[in-house]
C-alpha cells in the first residue's frame, strides 16, 4: 500500500517570542504508521521519510509525496528504522528485518548476514573519512568498505553489541550508543562510559541504555539516555540535561543539529531545542501528534522535521 503524506494543518506560533520553536505543516502518513527515520537531502530538495509501512520522498519546498517504496520496489523491508545520506547521493536504509538497503536512481542493493553484515536489525548509519559505512545492529557494529565491498564487525569491543546510534566525530573517532553505554573507537583502541562514568539514568535498570548518540559541531558529543536526559560529554565529563532542567522528557530517541549549532531532542514527552544557554520544548498541546518523537532532521532555511507516530511536522524558530 503506497502512504500518502497530506498536508493537514497549519499552526500559529504558540510560543511566544521570534526565536521560539513552533509547528507550521502537519502531515499525516496514517494513524498506525510509525515514523521512526528522516533524512534531509538538499541537493534533490528531498526529504526521506522512513516509516513502519515503507519509505517515502517528499519535496521539501511543496510539502508533496514524490516517491513511495517498499519491498515491491526493491526495499529490503517495509520496517524502515534508520536513514542515511552519503557524499554521493546514496540513501542507506536500515530496517527491522531485512538487513539494509542502498537506493539511488531508481536502484536498490540489499546487504544481508550472507554478505558480511552483523545482523538483519540495522538502527543506524554514520560515513567515516575514509567514505566507510558504519552500521549499528543488535549482533554488533559493521564497517562496510566502499572499495573492496567487504565487512568488518565489532561485537566484543563494544560495551554492549545492541548498537542503536552511531556517529563520527571531526577528529575520525567513532561513537556507539549502545544498550550498555556508549563505545568510541579512534581506530586503534576502544573506550567505554557507563552509569559508573556519569553517563545515563543512576541506579534505574534502564541507566545504561543510549538510544542515539550526536557528534556536536562544537567536538562535544551527545547521547540520547532512557530516563537521564540528553548528556554532554566534553572529553573529560559527562553533564546532563533533564527534565529539571526543562528538557521535554527524560527518554531521548533522537538528537538532530542545525547549522548555526541548535539542537533539537526527541523525547517520551515532546520536542525540545537547546542553544547552549536556552532550553525551550514543545507537546502535543503546540501542534505536536503525540508525546514521543522517534526522529529528528534539520532542514535548510532554519527548518526542522520530526517524526512520530501517525504523522510527520515540519518546525520553525523564525
Amino acid at each position: 500500500m503506497k502512504l500518502l503524506l497530506v498536508a493537514v494543518a497549519l499552526l500559529p506560533g504558540m510560543l511566544f517570542g521570534a526565536d521560539n520553536p513552533r509547528v507550521i505543516e502537519t502531515f499525516q502518513v496514517g494513524p498506525s504508521v510509525y515514523v521512526r527515520a528522516l533524512a534531509v537531502e538538499p541537493a534533490r530538495g528531498a526529504l526521506w521519510v522512513g516509516t513502519s509501512a515503507g519509505l517515502n520522498e517528499v519535496d521539501l519546498t511543496s510539502g508533496k509525496l514524490r516517491s513511495t517504496f517498499t519491498r515491491r520496489d526493491g526495499l529490503a523491508s517495509e520496517q524502515v528504522f534508520a536513514l542515511a545520506i552519503d557524499a554521493q547521493g546514496y540513501k542507506w536504509i536500515g530496517t527491522g528485518a531485512g538487513g539494509a538497503s542502498r537506493y539511488r536512481d531508481g536502484s536498490f542493493k540489499t546487504y544481508f548476514p550472507m554478505h558480511g553484515l552483523a545482523d538483519y536489525r540495522v538502527f543506524s548509519f554514520a560515513q567515516d573519512a575514509r567514505g566507510a559505512v558504519w552500521m549499528g545492529t543488535l549482533a554488533g557494529a559493521s564497517r562496510l568498505d566502499r572499495s573492496t565491498g567487504k565487512f568488518t564487525t565489532f561485537a566484543k569491543e563494544l560495551v554492549n553489541e545492541w548498537v542503536y546510534g552511531v556517529a563520527v566525530d571531526p577528529k575520525g573517532q567513532v561513537w556507539f550508543a549502545t544498550e550498555g553505554g556508549v563505545s568510541m573507537f579512534d581506530g586503534k583502541s576502544w573506550r567505554a562510559w557507563t552509569q559508573s562514568d556519569g553517563l545515563g539514568a543512576p541506579r534505574t535498570e534502564r541507566g545504561n541504555y543510549i538510544l542515539a548518540v550526536h557528534a556536536a559541531s562544537d567536538g562535544a558529543i551527545w547521547a540520547g539516555t532512557w530516563g537521564g536526559g540528553a548528556a554532554r560529554f566534553d572529553g573529560a565529563q559527562w553533564v546532563s540535561l533533564t527534565s529539571k532542567d526543562g528538557l521535554a522528557g527524560n527518554i531521548v530517541y533522537s538528537i538532530a543539529q542545525e547549522a548555526d549549532g541548535t539542537l533539537w531532542f526527541g523525547t517520551d514527552a515532546g520536542l525540545s531545542w537547546y542553544d547552549g544557554k536556552k532550553l525551550r520544548s514543545l507537546g502535543p498541546k503546540d501542534g505536536l501528534p503525540g508525546p514521543n518523537v522517534f526522529a529528528l532532521a534539520a532542514a535548510p532555511k532554519g527548518e526542522v522535521w520530526a517524526g512520530a507516530r501517525g504523522a510527520v511536522v515540519r518546525l520553525a524558530r523564525r
